[in-house]
């Protein structure tokens, strides 16, 4: 591999059970509706489902090429910082359920996690395991279709109007409490107890609320999705969840932001998602997968928090960067138009670029190459590449090192 090349890029899907059939399989020009639900589309090189790169008509390992010339392919900077490894990992979601309550540990939790599991001889793979590496997972959502979601605790103030409002006999003892000691550390044991709550209590809960959120769907969206949850996942306990958790709508073009030990799910929509390269999620409900709650109850993060939504403005130069403060990666949308088309700064890291409209033509500024382009198509461009020019027309999402 040439590391002065730019290269076609071929990722794995996830055909987790909350995907759609149609969204991920449409962006690639494959069938519709695929056969098996598609939700998530990785680009990266993480060990579970690493990327391709195509060399001379021959798809080889990505993880393997940065492996053999990680200072050209990530950048010195970049390649000495995060011992050669690509920090960050690039994805598609197209979600037609919730996606799992969940939280994501911090660096030193993740650490401690992934030694503690690996001492108790847990596979990688073992459906089990919460930890399958040491990395935290900061990570920014960016929507292509109306995205649903929820992100952090909602202010007391406003949880506490919403759980009184219901009124569920079942959780009264809990909410009198609460609303006895409104602050941070009442959240914390209100949650915990209604998370410990047993199976049958927790059902009752989950009907009581339903009960009520049937008759008001049509006042409040939060309602709304407190019906359709309970849908998906029968008396799960995360069905409560829009009643604590803050209910955002991101159009498209709108990004949030989620911080590591802050509680959040994925309601519905297809989006891009750009992350620190880890796997680590600690589940609290709405899913199939592995739940462990005095885990994420031993993470996560018990305080009220709005969340911030970004708007991406592409004029004048047509490239908009959202903010994340993570120092992994960066996401950047760029409209490719006709008269201005897009040329690369010459001081920069590994890139990755994800067509999804429009087609176009990237040049090697130096080699002068040519690779045509089309909605669906990703790229690998190597730090050591020194620049590039894009023209065309459509719309791209770039994956980048600050």
């Amino acid at each position: 591999m040439n590391p002065l090349e730019i290269y076609r890029l071929r990722n794995p899907i996830q055909n987790y059970d909350w995907g759609s059939h149609d969204a991920i399989a449409e962006l690639l020009g494959q069938p519709v509706p695929s056969a098996k639900p598609q939700a998530e589309l990785w680009m990266g090189a993480h060990a579970k489902a690493p990327s391709e790169v195509l060399v001379g008509g021959e798809w080889l390992s990505l993880p393997e090429q940065i492996r053999r010339s990680p200072d050209e392919i990530l950048g010195k900077e970049v390649a000495d910082k995060y011992s050669g490894e690509l920090p960050f990992l690039f994805k598609v979601l197209s979600i037609a359920r919730a996606v799992s309550i969940q939280v994501h540990p911090n660096i030193e939790q993740a650490g401690a996690g992934f030694v503690r599991e690996n001492a108790l001889s847990l596979s990688l793979t073992a459906p089990d395991r919460n930890y399958r590496d040491e990395n935290h997972k900061p990570e920014i959502l960016c929507a292509l279709t109306p995205i649903y979601g929820l992100n952090g605790f909602r202010r007391i103030a406003d949880m506490l109007a919403l759980l009184q409002q219901v009124d569920s006999g079942e959780l009264a003892t809990a909410v009198n409490a609460f609303a006895a000691q409104a602050d941070e550390a009442g959240l914390e044991r209100f949650f915990i107890a209604i998370m410990t709550l047993d199976s049958a209590r927790q059902k009752r809960a989950v009907a009581e609320v339903v009960s009520y959120a049937e008759q008001h769907r049509d006042e409040d969206m939060v309602f709304e999705w407190v019906v359709e949850l309970q849908a998906q996942y029968p008396q799960d306990i995360g069905v409560l969840s829009p009643l604590l958790l803050n209910l955002v709508r991101l159009e498209p073009g709108q990004a949030m932001f989620s911080q590591a030990r802050q509680l959040h799910a994925y309601l519905r929509g297809t989006g891009i998602e750009l992350m620190a390269n880890s796997d680590n999620v600690l589940r609290g409900g709405l899913t199939t997968k592995h739940i462990d709650v005095p885990e994420l109850l031993s993470v996560l993060a018990f305080k009220e928090s709005e969340p911030e939504i970004q708007t991406a403005h592409l004029h004048p130069d047509h490239v908009h960067t959202f903010s994340s403060g993570a120092d992994e990666f960066s996401l950047s949308v760029v409209e490719i138009v006709p008269e201005v088309g897009f040329t690369s700064t010459e001081h920069r890291s590994i890139e990755f670029l994800l067509c999804t409209e429009g087609e176009m033509a990237i040049t090697n500024g130096v080699g002068g190459s040519v690779l045509q382009v089309k909605q669906g198509d990703s790229f690998l461009v190597p730090a050591a590449v020194a620049s590039y020019r894009i023209a065309g027309r459509g719309l791209l999402f770039r994956a980048s090192v600050p």
